[in-house]
């Protein structure tokens, strides 16, 4: 049987660099550098190698690769910044999705991300907002839909908004907007009043936005529901009755740490009942 032997190098920071394909679902440190898979070239199977990311023109490999969270081009480099397990997913094109899977308890705002927020004050035509982060993020009031200086959206302090970022950095303020770029509100504004709020990590919110998640497909056939995830680990969940949303927020919070088995079983006696 062939032993599969852990490509490392010497990076330019003077460490040990790794290759990346045999790190996969394996432990992380935030400092390492990985080492991608470049494309063949023209002079046959055996001219491919390894070697870290090259970002300038000379070295440009023809295999497009994303980082996701987790990971960072430092130059012509791929730096790991969280601790956790390296993960890849294979797309239909290309060198594919690579990202660090970690558990994280605080949440750091990215451009793009759906979250839910709490209204703590407003200042002027600004609304801050609460969205878990170190400091709350800003929404105008004209970034609603069909909002304008003589109709305002009725948004009071301590009502919850549902929206996206569109400016998430460590130098600026972050910044919220009810809208798409259609300018369209497609599903985004003020959460109704009623429902429960309720909090989970990271990696479960993730884990339930999964396009095949076993778990929202059976939640699904108990009760009829409305249902709103965050990105920042926010749900807010909704039912007919206090008791049943009571017992959706209960199962989706205790199904992070259940075997599939398991959830068949709680699932099975919430449907006998």
């Amino acid at each position: 049987m062939a032993e599969v032997v852990s490509v490392m190098t010497e990076s330019p920071a003077g460490g040990r660099a790794r290759a990346a394909r045999t790190v996969l679902g394996q432990v992380v440190l935030p400092g390492e550098e990985l080492l991608l898979p470049e494309q063949e070239d023209e002079g046959g199977p055996g001219s491919a190698g390894e070697r870290p990311l090259r970002l300038n023109a000379e070295a440009r490999s023809q295999v497009r690769v994303v980082c996701g969270p987790g990971l960072r081009r430092c130059g012509d480099r791929l730096l790991v910044t969280k601790c956790g397990r390296l993960r890849h997913k294979e797309p239909g094109s290309g060198g594919g999705v690579y990202w660090v899977d970690s558990q994280q308890k605080r949440y750091v705002p990215v451009k793009g991300d759906h979250v839910i927020g709490i209204v703590t004050a407003k200042s002027g035509d600004i609304f801050k907002v609460d969205v878990g982060g170190s400091e709350p993020a800003s929404l105008s009031y004209l970034a609603f839909e069909g909002a304008t200086k003589r109709n305002r959206p009725n948004v009071q302090v301590g009502d919850l908004i549902y929206g996206q970022f569109v400016v998430a950095n460590k130098d600026m303020e972050p910044e919220m907007v009810c809208i798409d770029s259609c300018g369209r509100a497609n599903g985004m504004g003020v959460i109704g009043q009623d429902g429960l709020l309720f909090k989970v990590t990271l990696g479960l919110i993730r884990k339930l936005l999964a396009p095949d998640c076993e778990i929202i497909q059976e939640v699904g056939k108990l009760y009829p529901l409305e249902i709103v995830f965050g990105m920042n680990g926010r749900v807010w969940v909704k039912a007919k009755t206090i008791q049943q949303t009571l017992i959706l927020a209960n199962i989706l919070e205790a199904c992070e740490h259940m075997t599939a088995d398991q959830r068949k079983q709680i699932f099975s006696r919430l449907a006998e009942s």
